[in-house]
């Protein structure tokens, strides 16, 4: 296993332990995760800032082994297969969280899980016939927007919140959005590609 493929699956350890950290009753073996009250008003529970840093490493471990496997040359078959799960595991997992505990929309998590289902299925069909499909500007702005948004989600907004500027809501409304507009663009792109065993049989 190459180095590249080690940031992988580090991505998919630390998604797992923010689930842990989320999700664990660890009341339930007398541990507990101190709070904190910001500005008299901001009850925040530290086990979420300690998700929100370890989803920030995790995140930087995407950019790493992209930039490592194209820089030296160690691009895998185990590396792209593995690298889209690790990335589905980190953003969907927290998006479900999240949702769940109503700190985000659930519409946001099921617009975006939604449209990542079909793009990466559009993937799929072009890969069988020996076709990629390449990442475009809209996908790549609402990953930023979503990486961001989830990020200061669990930072509880702050330092933002302090000041009532949502911009942790604008985020992920925006990579909503975009989730929406990139997913239609996707399929404009590529529908020839989908269906053109059904347009040779017609013809």
């Amino acid at each position: 296993m190459n180095l590249a493929n080690r940031f992988t699956v580090l991505r998919i350890i630390l998604s797992f332990v923010i689930i842990v950290i989320l999700l664990f009753p660890f009341y339930a073996v007398n541990v507990t995760f101190p709070t904190y009250l910001i500005d008299g008003k901001l009850l925040i529970d530290s086990k979420y800032i300690i998700a929100g840093i370890i989803f920030i490493v995790a995140s930087l471990t995407d950019f790493l082994d992209g930039y490592i496997a194209r820089k030296y040359n160690m691009v895998t078959d185990f590396g792209k297969f593995m690298d889209a799960i690790a990335d589905k595991i980190l953003v969907n997992s927290v998006l479900i969280i999240l949702a769940s505990s109503n700190q985000i929309n659930p519409i946001i998590a099921v617009v975006i899980i939604m449209r990542d289902t079909i793009v990466n299925t559009i993937r799929m069909v072009a890969a069988s016939k020996g076709k990629v499909v390449a990442a475009i500007k809209s996908g790549k702005l609402k990953t930023a927007c979503m990486m961001v948004g989830l990020t200061l989600t669990l930072f509880y907004n702050l330092p933002f919140e302090l000041w009532n500027v949502k911009v942790s809501d604008f985020l992920l409304i925006t990579a909503t959005v975009l989730s929406l507009i990139s997913a239609v663009q996707y399929y404009t792109m590529n529908r020839k590609l989908i269906f053109e065993e059904e347009i040779v049989r017609i013809l």
